[in-house]
């Protein structure tokens, strides 16, 4: 299925599997590529040694096309940056809009840009500024998320800008990639969906919980770091959502201790991490530090199995998905489904 996406990244089949935070490494982003869709490894959690070691895994399990995720904002962007285009990445993503430099950077080294947006004013802002494509991730979605549904979101976006589309937010199955290019995205972005496989590193306890859940049981909340997060309701995320002033200081502080022994961040790089998200928001130092170390949250569950101290950031299809298949039995089902989706419509003629 011949998309403007496959074409822009060099891909079999217009899917994305987004770059999550602990979870898109080396091994799901290789699986993901070898299984022809765009696998995207997410950097925001690796020091500047370990995507360069992360870079060269992928390359040697793969020679398919893949991607880096990285955040626009972060103090050592250029370098990340540079990795990219000297480890031959094919596609940069962006959980944050880069700046038009970052932008020209990488499209003069013959990288493919694509940043990630949460409204229509987003992506014109990043298609004026070069962007090759957008994936737009409607309220579905998991992780920061915004109001908007994708199905509303999607076509104003497609509406507003003349580059390539990719829909993000309540995507799982080939019904969904089929509704998606009939609204004019070019292709789908998936987080959860790829998170629930067989190749995931994510522990199988972790899993077992999203596999329980059902649709009820993914909130949006701000008591992780003031802003909208959409994830699984658990014991700690109602904790959080009753704790006082004090007590959430107390534990933003240990959690950002935490995160700083593991991350080489200095103090003062975490607290301007922080105030980058607190820019334009009325949030408290607690969320403050908790928006700078919220990586420590994810990782307690993504990659230590403690549900009982991290949070797990999802989308609303976690309560719809029942199943942990292969990334090549997923990415196979959905193409076979789209083609019989598309069979069955035509039909209707």
């Amino acid at each position: 299925m011949e998309t403007a996406l496959t074409r822009l990244a060099g891909v079999r089949h217009p899917i994305v599997q987004t770059g999550m935070g602990w979870v898109a490494g080396p091994r799901l982003v290789s699986a993901t590529a070898a299984a022809g869709a765009l696998g995207i490894l997410a950097s925001a959690t690796m020091t500047l040694d370990q995507l360069r070691a992360a870079i060269a895994e992928v390359r040697c399990r793969t020679d398919a096309p893949f991607g880096v995720n990285l955040r626009a904002d972060a103090a050592d962007a250029g370098d990340r940056v540079r990795l990219i285009i000297d480890g031959g990445v094919r596609v940069a993503s962006f959980a944050l809009a880069p700046s038009p430099g970052l932008i020209a950077e990488l499209k003069e080294a013959g990288v493919v840009v694509i940043p990630s947006v949460g409204a229509r004013r987003h992506a014109e802002k990043v298609a004026a500024w070069g962007a090759d494509a957008v994936i737009v991730q409607g309220g579905e979605g998991g992780g920061h998320t915004g109001e908007v549904a994708t199905s509303v979101l999607l076509p104003q976006v497609v509406d507003a800008v003349r580059i390539p589309v990719v829909a993000a937010g309540g995507f799982f199955d080939g019904r969904g990639l089929v509704a998606a290019l009939a609204y004019g995205a070019a292709g789908v972005a998936m987080g959860t969906r790829f998170l629930l496989t067989s190749d995931s590193t994510v522990p199988d306890a972790v899993k077992a919980r999203y596999l329980a859940a059902t649709v009820r049981d993914v909130t949006v909340t701000r008591a992780v770091d003031g802003l909208p997060h959409r994830m699984l309701r658990t014991d700690l995320v109602a904790a959080l959502e009753r704790s006082g002033r004090a007590r959430s200081l107390l534990h933003a502080i240990r959690r950002a201790a935490g995160f700083r022994k593991l991350s080489g961040l200095t103090w003062r790089q975490l607290l301007r991490d922080g105030l980058a998200l607190r820019h334009g928001k009325e949030l408290s130092w607690s969320q403050v530090l908790l928006a700078a170390n919220t990586p420590m949250l994810l990782r307690s569950a993504m990659v230590d199995g403690r549900t009982d101290l991290g949070v797990m950031a999802s989308g609303q299809v976690a309560g719809v998905i029942d199943d942990l298949p292969s990334c090549a039995e997923l990415v196979a089902r959905i193409m076979e489904e789209a083609e019989e989706t598309r069979d069955r419509l035509m039909a209707l003629k």
